[in-house]
C-alpha cells in the first residue's frame, strides 16, 4: 500500500473501520450537520462485511446560516431546507471535490472506483448524490439516507460527462421526518429517475422514523452494500 492520508485533508482525521481480511471495496459515508464521522462508522461496524473498508470523514466547521451562522461541522452552508431555498453552490462544488479527492486515494491504493461505494444521511447523503453524479469515476453506487439532492436545478446538465449514468442508488426516509420530509425524499427520488436508469434508483420509507435510523434501514443498507460489493 502507498500514498499519503495526510495530503488529502478529509483523510487525515477521518475515522476508519478497516476490514478483517483483505480490504477490496470500501464505503464512504458522510454524516449530517453538526455530526461527527464517529457515530456512522461504529453504525457501519455494526453491518460490515469483512473485505470492506470503511470511511467515515468529519465535516469542516463553518458557520451555517440555517443555524444563525453557529460554527459547526458542515459540508457547506445551508440557507434553508426546502427546495426553494437558495443554495452554497460553490461550497457545495468545493465539498464534492474534497470527496472525489478521498475516491482518488482509494483508487491510487488498490480499489478501484468501482468498488467504491458512497453514502451519507441528511447533508451527507445529499452530498454523496451531488458528488457520484458529477464524478468522472465510475462508483459502485449510493447510499441516500433522509436527504435530497442539492442544486437539483443544475441536473441534468451538471452529470452530462459523468461516469455513473447507470448508477444503483438506495434512497431511504422516515415517514416522520421532521427536518427533512418524505415528499421531498419523494421528489428527490423522482429527479434521480430522470438522470437514472429508473429501476436503479429503490426508494424505502419507514413508518414512525423521524430524522435519524433504525434497525431495519441498516439491514436494507447492509443489503444493498452486499449487492453492489459483492466478495471477489
Amino acid at each position: 500500500m502507498c500514498g499519503n492520508n495526510m495530503s488529502v485533508p478529509l483523510l487525515a482525521e477521518a475515522v476508519t473501520v478497516s476490514g478483517t481480511e483483505r480490504e477490496t471495496a470500501a464505503v464512504i459515508f458522510l454524516h449530517g450537520l453538526g455530526d461527527s464521522g464517529h457515530g456512522w462508522a461504529d453504525a457501519m461496524s455494526s453491518i460490515r462485511l469483512p473485505y470492506v473498508k470503511y470511511i467515515c470523514p468529519h465535516a469542516p466547521r463553518i458557520p451555517v446560516t440555517l443555524n444563525m451562522k453557529m460554527v459547526m461541522p458542515s459540508w457547506f452552508d445551508l440557507m434553508g431546507l426546502s427546495p426553494e431555498s437558495p443554495e452554497d453552490e460553490a461550497g457545495i462544488k468545493r465539498a464534492a471535490e474534497n470527496i472525489k479527492a478521498i475516491i482518488d486515494h482509494e483508487v491510487k491504493n488498490g480499489i478501484p472506483s468501482h468498488r467504491v461505494l458512497l453514502g451519507g444521511f441528511s447533508q451527507g447523503g445529499a452530498l454523496s448524490l451531488y458528488t457520484a453524479l458529477t464524478s468522472q469515476h465510475r462508483l459502485a453506487g449510493v447510499v441516500a439516507l433522509s436527504c435530497w439532492l442539492p442544486l437539483h436545478r443544475s441536473f441534468p446538465q451538471a452529470a452530462s460527462g459523468n461516469a455513473n449514468q447507470d448508477m444503483a442508488v438506495l434512497q431511504c426516509h422516515g415517514e416522520m421526518d421532521p427536518m427533512i420530509p418524505v415528499q421531498i425524499g419523494e421528489m428527490t427520488a423522482e429527479k434521480l429517475r430522470t438522470l437514472l436508469p429508473p429501476h436503479k434508483v429503490t426508494f424505502s420509507t419507514f413508518p414512525g422514523l423521524m430524522h435519524s435510523s433504525c434497525p431495519q434501514e441498516m439491514s436494507a443498507v447492509k443489503d444493498f452494500i452486499e449487492k453492489q460489493l459483492p466478495r471477489i
